[in-house]
């Protein structure tokens, strides 16, 4: 990024670019937590994960609010003024994203309590290792303004719809070989979504720092190979 005759400026424009980085850094601790939770039944753990969303929650506020001063006192443009508005769209998935984090971690009382056999949790987590890659990555390939990883990026996101598919698949067979299983199973197909939902949104940032680093779109977005859409709405 050029750098500019009032050196304020330039401050202000990496306040805004450390906010992003460390709301990366929270969504992954969340995503990577609450997996972790789920997994080993860890009420505290998850407790923890829905306490950090309220410090997501803060975070995305005071970038908004450095985001909107800047516009109104320094009237930025061009690479600037993408770099602004790139910023409070990714904001607002990684913010989404501890959303979603959140929502998993609400689930692992309900599952914990119905015995969930360990080997039901499996695909889940090798799901959850693809998604909080993708979410480690994408904030990190903004920073190095690295355009050629955010495309590949957005593209790898297709292997998480594909996982998906699978963990529904999966999950689906156990609930018919075993009624015991339903409400488990249940609430590990939400969490599942969840996952896949993180990775759609990681998909959105990798698309909005492209944009931010080269001022171009990428290609339309891809068909989404989740096949499962019609039983289970986003």
């Amino acid at each position: 990024m050029a750098e500019h005759i009032v050196a304020s400026f330039d401050e202000e424009l990496q306040h805004i670019d450390r906010l992003i980085h460390e709301m990366g850094d929270l969504a992954a601790v969340m995503t990577q937590s609450a997996t972790r939770a789920l997994l080993n039944s860890d009420n505290a753990l998850a407790q923890r994960v829905i306490s950090d969303d309220t410090i997501m929650d803060a975070k995305q506020r005071e970038l908004d609010e450095c985001a909107i001063t800047l516009i109104a006192k320094r009237q930025p443009m061009a690479q600037d003024l993408r770099a602004v508005v790139g910023a409070i769209r990714m904001a607002a998935d990684l913010e989404r994203i501890g959303d979603l984090a959140k929502n998993i971690a609400k689930r692992v009382g309900a599952v914990g309590e119905s015995a969930t056999p360990r080997s039901l949790a499996h695909s889940i987590d090798t799901m959850a290792e693809m998604v909080l890659g993708q979410v480690k990555l994408v904030v990190e390939r903004y920073v190095e303004r690295d355009h050629e990883a955010l495309t590949k990026l957005r593209d790898e996101d297709e292997k998480i719809d594909i996982q998906y598919t699978s963990v529904f698949r999966e999950l689906l067979t156990y609930m018919m070989e075993d009624p015991r299983n339903i409400t488990a199973c249940t609430h590990l197909l939400f969490c599942a979504k969840n996952l896949e939902r993180i990775g759609d949104h990681v998909t959105n940032i990798a698309e909005n720092a492209y944009y931010v680093v080269t001022g171009e779109q990428l290609p339309v977005q891809r068909p989404k190979l989740d096949e499962t859409q019609m039983t289970v709405g986003s």
